[in-house]
């Protein structure tokens, strides 16, 4: 019989763990000016400044 995998991995730091929820992924269309094809701009931020990043051109 196989092992069950686990589901979730646990930290050893649970403040970290914490600190961790206060980051975001985010992900923001962007026109080309010179072919007009989107692009994509990623970035990993402090979800204090998803609007300042949504903003920006």
């Amino acid at each position: 019989m196989a092992k069950a995998a686990k589901t979730a991995i646990k930290s050893k730091d649970a403040r970290a763990a914490a600190e961790a929820k206060n980051w975001s992924k985010v992900i923001k269309a962007v026109r080309s000016p010179k072919t007009g094809a989107y692009t994509f701009k990623e970035a990993i931020i402090h979800k204090d400044k998803v609007k300042d990043f949504l903003a920006q051109k």
